[in-house]
């Protein structure tokens, strides 16, 4: 399956998830900015791919990382984020979502677990509740502590170049 073909709209993932269902997958959605890729990135979709047999990973929208982040950001378009992300060989699908949290997905995908990073504990995860409503089991993973962002890269690029670079 190419990269391409990984990025899948909501209803056409729906059906997909579905026939995986059916065959005794286990289902797992894991969500995202993903503006530049970086190991917590990496650390958190193999901890989320771990849960299950088949990773989804939702991308938040230009629209929602904007509200989420500033509007000096996302640095890259929705399109290249899910396209980056649907290159990762443990990411089965790819979702772009338009809203700041994934409530809509889980209430429509059901997966069997929402993973979250570790920027998050269970009790903290935003969608915990419409989860837990669905069936849906909450996990952080990722392994360490949150110490790398998006953020914290473009601090680290200002600081070494300067904003004239």
């Amino acid at each position: 399956m190419g990269t391409r073909d990984k990025i899948k709209g909501l209803e056409e993932l729906h059906r997909e998830v579905t026939r995986l269902k059916e065959e005794g997958k286990v289902i797992v959605l894991a969500n995202g900015c993903f503006d530049l890729i970086h190991v917590g990135h990496i650390r958190y979709l193999k901890g989320a791919k771990e849960l299950g047999d088949i990773l989804i990973v939702g991308v938040n929208s230009d629209r929602s990382v904007k509200q989420i982040k500033g509007k000096k950001r996302p640095l890259m378009s929705q399109d290249e984020r899910a396209q980056i992300v649907s290159a990762f060989e443990l990411v089965d699908y790819v979702l772009v979502f338009d809203k700041p949290t994934v409530e809509e997905l889980i209430l429509t995908l059901k997966p069997h677990y929402h993973a979250k990073g570790t920027d998050y504990t269970e009790e903290s995860v935003p969608e915990k509740g419409v989860a837990a409503s669905c069936g849906t089991l909450t996990r952080v993973v990722g392994g360490d502590p949150k110490g790398h962002s998006t953020s914290l890269l473009i601090r680290k690029i200002i600081e070494k170049y300067g904003a004239s670079h």
